[in-house]
C-alpha cells in the first residue's frame, strides 16, 4: 500500500458522491406531481417522499461523523455509498407509496453515513494552508447541488419519467464507489468507545425535532393525533437535546459530541453561522419557484433554469475564493459573501413584479453564484482549521449536522411565511396555500407576487445575521506558513 496521498484525487472522488447525496434533497421536488399521478396517492403522502429523506439523513450525522473515526472514514463512506446505490435503485423499482418511502429512509442513512466523512477526509489530508482551495470546491458542491437538483428533476421527469431522478444515481454512485476505493486513503483510526445513551438521545431528540419542524406547516402546526401535537415534539425534541448536552458534560466515558470542541470560538461561530447559511439557501428557492410557475407560466424545469447563473458563477468562482481564503484572514471573504447574498435576495424581492421583463431576474441569480462561492470555503475552512486527526469525525458530524438543521428550519419558516403573506395579500382568493394551484388569474397576480416578493426578505434577514456573526471570527492561527507546498500525508491502514 502507498504511504503517501494524492489529496486532489481523492477530493474529486469523494466530491462525487457528495454531489450525488445532496442533490436528492431537492430532486424529487418537480417530481411530486408526478409521482402521486403514477402511484396513485395524494399530497399528504407524497410529501414523505422527501420528509423521510431528511429525517434519514439528519438523524445520524452526528453518530456517523464518529464512526469515521473509529473505523476509518473511507471504510463508512463505501459503506454508505453502497448503501445509497442500492436503495436508489430500491426507489426506482418501488411499486406504491409505501415502498418507495422506506427506500428513501435506507437513502438517506446512506447519505448520512457519507457526508461527514468527506468533510473529515478533507481536514485530515489538507494542510491549513491549502484547506481553504479543497474546502472551496466542497461547498460550492453543497451550493450547487441545491440548485442542479431540480433542473435535473425536471428534465428527467420530462423526458424518462420520475423513476430516473433515482435510477441515475446507480451508475454514478458504481462509478463513484470505484474511485473512492482507489484514490481515497485509508488514514489510521481512533479508538473510541461508543456512547450509547448520548446515541439514543441524540437521534431522538434529532428525530423528534427535525419531525416536528418537517412537518409543521401539514398539520397546520396543530394536533397530529389525540393529545401529540407539532408543538409538543419539538418542545420534547428541545428537551432531550438538552439532556444530551448534560449528559455530554457528566459522562466519564467519552462523550459522543466532544464539548470541548466548542471551546474553540471559531469552530462555534462557523456552525451558527452555517446553520444561517442553510436557512437562507433552502427558504430562498421557494418563493421564487412559485413565482415563476404560477405567475411566469413557467414550467419546472424553465423555472429551474433561472437559477442556472448562480451554479455557473458559484462553480468558476469557487477556486478563486479558495485560494483567497488560504491568502487572507476568511473572516473578510465570508463577510462579503453573505452581505452581497443578502443584497441579491433584497434584489429579487425588488424586481419581482407581475411584468417585469424575465432577463432581468438573472441578474441577482448571478450575484447570487457570485455571493456563494466566498460564503462556503471560509465557514468550512474556519470551523475544521483547529480539528485535530481524532476531532475531525465529530467536528464533521457537528458542523453538517447543523447545517442541515438550518436547511429544515428555513423550509418550515418560509412556508409559513408564504401563508402569512398570501393571507394579507389575498384575503378573498385563499384561506389556505394548498388552495392555490397552476397557473394563477391574472387579477391575483399582483397580490400572489406581492407574498412572495416579502417572503424573499427572511432569507435575505438570515444571510445578514450569518454576516454578523461571522464578525465575531478570531483571527486564525498560521499553523503553516502560506504559500509552502502541499507536502505527503502520511497514511496508515
Amino acid at each position: 500500500m502507498d504511504t503517501v496521498v494524492r489529496p486532489w484525487r481523492a477530493l474529486w472522488a469523494l466530491v462525487l458522491g457528495f454531489f450525488m447525496i445532496l442533490i436528492d434533497t431537492t430532486i424529487v421536488s418537480v417530481a411530486n406531481p408526478r409521482i402521486m399521478e403514477g402511484l396513485h396517492t395524494d399530497i399528504n403522502t407524497v410529501i414523505w417522499v422527501t420528509s423521510a429523506y431528511l429525517l434519514a439523513y439528519a438523524v445520524p450525522l452526528l453518530v456517523t461523523g464518529r464512526l469515521g473515526d473509529r473505523f476509518g472514514p473511507k471504510n463508512i463512506y463505501l459503506i454508505g455509498l453502497a448503501v445509497f446505490t442500492i436503495a436508489s435503485a430500491w426507489c426506482g423499482l418501488s411499486g406504491d407509496i409505501t415502498m418507495l418511502i422506506v427506500a428513501r429512509v435506507f437513502q438517506g442513512l446512506g447519505a448520512g453515513m457519507m457526508t461527514p466523512q468527506t468533510m473529515s477526509v478533507i481536514t485530515r489530508i489538507f494542510p491549513p494552508n491549502r484547506r481553504g482551495q479543497a474546502m472551496a470546491i466542497w461547498g460550492t458542491t453543497a451550493g450547487v447541488a441545491m440548485l442542479v437538483g431540480p433542473i435535473l428533476g425536471g428534465v428527467l421527469v420530462d423526458s424518462l419519467g420520475w423513476e430516473w431522478i433515482f435510477f441515475i444515481n446507480v451508475p454514478v454512485g458504481v462509478v463513484g464507489f470505484v474511485l473512492a476505493w482507489r484514490m481515497v486513503p485509508r488514514l489510521a483510526t481512533h479508538q473510541h468507545r461508543f456512547d450509547i445513551p448520548g446515541v439514543a438521545l441524540s437521534a431522538i431528540g434529532m428525530f423528534l425535532l427535525v419531525f416536528g419542524i418537517q412537518e409543521g406547516e401539514t398539520y397546520d402546526w396543530g394536533e397530529i393525533a389525540g393529545p401529540i401535537s407539532v408543538w409538543s415534539l419539538i418542545i420534547a425534541g428541545l428537551v432531550v437535546l438538552t439532556a444530551f448536552v448534560v449528559w455530554q458534560a457528566r459522562t466519564r466515558g467519552e462523550p459522543l459530541l466532544p464539548l470541548g470542541l466548542f471551546r474553540d470560538r471559531n469552530f462555534s461561530l462557523s456552525n451558527l453561522a452555517i446553520s444561517t447559511v442553510g436557512f437562507a439557501v433552502t427558504s430562498m428557492s421557494l418563493p421564487l419557484v412559485f413565482y415563476y410557475q404560477m405567475v411566469r407560466g413557467m414550467t419546472p424545469t424553465q423555472s429551474a433554469f433561472m437559477l442556472i447563473p448562480m451554479a455557473v458563477f458559484a462553480a468558476v468562482l469557487a477556486p478563486v475564493a479558495g485560494k483567497l481564503v488560504d491568502r487572507t484572514n476568511p473572516k473578510y471573504v465570508a463577510i462579503v459573501g453573505l452581505l452581497l447574498q443578502a443584497t441579491a435576495l433584497g434584489w429579487f424581492a425588488l424586481l419581482m413584479t407581475p411584468d417585469v421583463p424575465i432577463g432581468w431576474l438573472l441578474l441577482p441569480s448571478g450575484l447570487l453564484g457570485v455571493a456563494s462561492s466566498a460564503i462556503w470555503s471560509p465557514l468550512s475552512t474556519t470551523a475544521t482549521r483547529n480539528l485535530t486527526a481524532s476531532q475531525a469525525g465529530a467536528g464533521s458530524g457537528v458542523y453538517n449536522t447543523t447545517r442541515q438543521v438550518g436547511s429544515v428550519l428555513g423550509s418550515a419558516s418560509i412556508a409559513v411565511l408564504m401563508q402569512a403573506r398570501l393571507i394579507v395579500e389575498l384575503p378573498g382568493a385563499t384561506g389556505t396555500g394548498a388552495q392555490l394551484g397552476g397557473v394563477l388569474p391574472a387579477p391575483l397576480h399582483a397580490g400572489f407576487t406581492a407574498a412572495m416578493a416579502q417572503s424573499m426578505l427572511l432569507p435575505a434577514a438570515m444571510a445578514v445575521l450569518g454576516a454578523i456573526v461571522v464578525g465575531f471570527f478570531a483571527k486564525p492561527k498560521q499553523t503553516v506558513e502560506w504559500g509552502a507546498p502541499t507536502g505527503a500525508v502520511p497514511v496508515q491502514s
